[in-house]
């Protein structure tokens, strides 16, 4: 995975006016910090879910490529037999590979290159 960023800290929202310390301030507190658990929960049930629908595509995944390897295994086998060989063999896979073939060039002398000129 890229580089992620280390998570950071969650302030609370800042009034610019202070209030008053009354009874009904207390209240105000208590409310936006209600609010603000009840958003977070919903965030980390948000979370869970998302993290069981990974898994869940991982898993499939998985299967999907178990599954194409015993195909492609099933179908080796079969163009070894059909060329008359006994068995598969092991070293025939094709593989991805990073080689790079560059196309050979003539080694131009120095005294390869025609000279044109342009007047305006």
């Amino acid at each position: 995975m890229a580089n992620q960023r280390p998570p950071s800290r969650i302030h609370p929202k800042v009034s610019t006016l202070p209030r008053q310390r009354t009874e009904a301030a207390h209240y105000l507190d208590l409310y936006t910090l209600t609010v603000e658990k009840k958003r977070i929960q919903q965030e980390i049930e948000n979370l869970e879910k998302r993290r069981e629908r990974l898994y869940a595509r991982l898993a499939e995944i998985d299967q999907e490529t178990d599954r194409l390897n015993g195909l492609a295994g099933t179908i080796r086998i079969q163009d070894s037999q059909r060329l008359g060989t006994n068995r598969a063999n092991p070293d025939a896979t094709a593989t991805p590979s990073s080689n790079v073939f560059v196309p050979e060039r003539p080694n131009a002398a120095h005294g390869d290159f025609n000279t044109m000129l342009l007047e305006y």
